[in-house]
């Protein structure tokens, strides 16, 4: 697990309904049962700086770092994703875009990673599609400073038509055969982990939990029910995921509020 990406994750799950915001020596503790060293840590924090995710502050409990205005429409939009919040109904009609890619090899992986998760499929190098327009999708294409176009369409082949412009723009086989993965490997670990498990074992649990589903915000577009194949891998899938954090997220919540609350208390101690 990457420093950055466990640092969105923990910021993402735990701190944003906390405000957004930790002291250093919290975050190193929080990242520490995943094994992250805090030299890593300290590095991952630096670059979030400085790609506009984290803004540094000074909180009561030392030197310390608030999530910015874009980290947190990033964060609600991922949440409302991986707990499933947000409306999943569909009208019929596709988001279309159909732009001019980037020349640099660089630059096109990294608006098409940015588009997939979005929730976008490609259609061909210039033409991507989504069943719902993205959150900020045109900030996110001026911000890569392509030229494009957007248009809003319905097929007129009805749903057959559509489900085959989805069989083209997503491969959804490999999607579900990396559900049926993704349960088969976290099942023995999360039954490891019992009432009788301390809280720090139970929140690196729940910990890698959400790690590993939140990569399917970067495979599968959450495509309406109407244009799934039947006995989706994806249904059963997030029922299992579903079960296991809320079963887990008390005893990860006090070990949250016991890093949190350490951080200041110790500090306070120095103090006097």
């Amino acid at each position: 697990m990457q420093a950055r990406s466990a640092l969105f994750d923990l910021y993402g799950d735990y701190l944003r309904p906390r405000g957004g915001r930790a002291p250093v020596a919290a975050l190193v503790k929080l990242l520490a049962p995943l094994g992250i060293a805090p030299p890593a840590v300290r590095t991952a924090v630096s670059r979030m700086v400085r790609q506009g995710w984290l803004h540094p502050l000074r909180l009561s409990a030392g030197p310390g770092y608030l999530i910015t205005p874009k980290a947190a429409r990033r964060l609600d939009e991922a949440a409302a994703r991986i707990y499933r919040t947000a409306k999943t109904g569909w009208d019929g009609r596709f988001d279309l875009i159909v732009l001019e890619a980037p020349t640099a090899r660089r630059d096109r992986q990294r608006l098409g990673a940015n588009l997939t998760y979005l929730g976008y499929g490609m259609l061909d190098e210039q033409t991507w599609v989504a069943t719902r327009p993205g959150e900020d999708i045109d900030g996110v294409l001026a911000e890569a400073g392509v030229r494009y176009e957007r248009f809003t369409a319905a097929h007129a082949g009805g749903t057959s038509g559509a489900m085959a412009v989805v069989r083209r723009a997503w491969d959804l086989a490999e999607i579900g055969r990396a559900y049926e993965q993704f349960v088969a490997e976290q099942r023995p670990l999360l039954a490891a982990v019992t009432v009788r498990s301390d809280d720090e074992d139970a929140y690196a649990a729940r910990f890698r939990l959400v790690h590993a589903w939140r990569t399917f915000l970067f495979r599968d577009p959450q495509l309406p029910p109407a244009l799934l194949p039947d006995r989706w891998p994806g249904a059963s899938a997030a029922a299992f995921f579903d079960r296991h954090a809320a079963r887990l997220r008390p005893a990860a919540d006090r070990y949250v509020e016991q890093c949190l609350d350490g951080g200041a208390r110790n500090l306070r101690q120095k103090g006097r």
